[in-house]
């Protein structure tokens, strides 16, 4: 579970923005998420400011990020919507809408990007794109369509949200605790990022009683890790991190709890609704999984 900048970055659950129920059937044969125990699902997570230093001109965060991630026939699809309030010391407080969604091929030589944000109704950022290789034998330029003639060379190795997911669990379950790698998501103008992963302890997460009615409890039952997230800039000479995050990561692919940590400001991620979905991409004879869990 794609997640927050300044502006609250959509990587929370994508990156992660993800082995209890796999799905009976598989994907053309490539998709590692399923074959791994992913589960296709939707989740709505509460966002809080938790703490601020006393200089920041920020008085309070708040609001909601719907997040859902399925595979189609080929790729990845996931799709970020944060309804945010910001409230300043000095200034009007602001609400900022977002939709992010991406199109990852099974095959990682395919990445589309799209986003829009609107500052109390009106559009003041889009962006959209898409890598592809371009004379070299992987996806190596990652090119934005909005805003026109901005082009990133991204280095040989470079993953994508899912991809980087499916990484860092490999190396959860092979005994690793660090693991670092190039990440490109699309989801701003600032390109590819440096990430370090720290894996900690087993974490056991409880369902809240205010959410059993809307949480499917089997899909956070399952075993999840303690994981702290750093976000550098790419090449940083002096090793300092962007922002970086503290969550819960189930092994199949589900986010349960989250906090993001800014130099100025932290916020909480709550999960809030979760339920499983079925495949875009269902083939003849198989029945879409039904939705069951009523959503809050």
């Amino acid at each position: 579970m794609g997640i927050l900048k300044k502006t609250i970055k959509p990587w929370s659950v994508s990156l992660f923005v993800f082995a209890l129920i796999a799905p009976t059937f598989s994907y053309a044969g490539l998709d590692r998420a399923s074959k791994a125990g992913f589960v296709p699902h939707k989740a709505l997570y509460d966002i809080k400011l938790s703490s601020k230093n006393s200089s920041s001109k920020i008085a309070n965060i708040s609001g909601r990020m719907f997040y859902e991630w399925q595979p189609s026939c080929d790729a990845w699809v996931s799709t970020h919507r944060f309804d945010m309030m910001y409230e300043y010391v000095e200034l009007p407080a602001v609400r900022v809408k977002s939709d992010f969604s991406t199109y990852e091929s099974f095959d990682g030589k395919s990445f589309n990007f799209t986003s829009q944000r609107k500052r109390d109704g009106m559009v003041f950022e889009e962006i959209r794109g898409n890598v592809s290789a371009k004379d070299a034998d992987y996806p190596n330029e990652a090119v934005y369509s909005i805003p026109e003639d901005l082009v990133y060379d991204l280095p040989e190795g470079t993953l994508f949200p899912m991809a980087h997911t499916l990484d860092v669990l490999s190396s959860v379950k092979k005994g690793q605790k660090f693991y670092k790698a190039t990440i490109f998501d699309g989801s701003d103008e600032e390109g590819p990022v440096d990430i370090t992963s720290f894996v900690g302890k087993p974490a056991v997460y409880n369902v809240p009683e205010e959410y059993k009615d809307h949480i499917d409890a089997s899909l956070v039952n399952g075993k999840g890790w303690n994981m702290r997230l750093a976000f550098f800039p790419l090449n940083n000479p002096e090793s300092t991190s962007d922002y970086e995050m503290s969550l819960i990561l189930h092994d199949n692919g589900v986010i349960s709890d989250m906090e993001i940590e800014y130099s100025e400001f932290s916020v909480t991620q709550k999960l809030i609704a979760l339920e499983k979905l079925g495949s875009a991409c269902e083939p003849e004879g198989v029945t879409p999984v039904e939705n069951k869990v009523e959503k809050k």
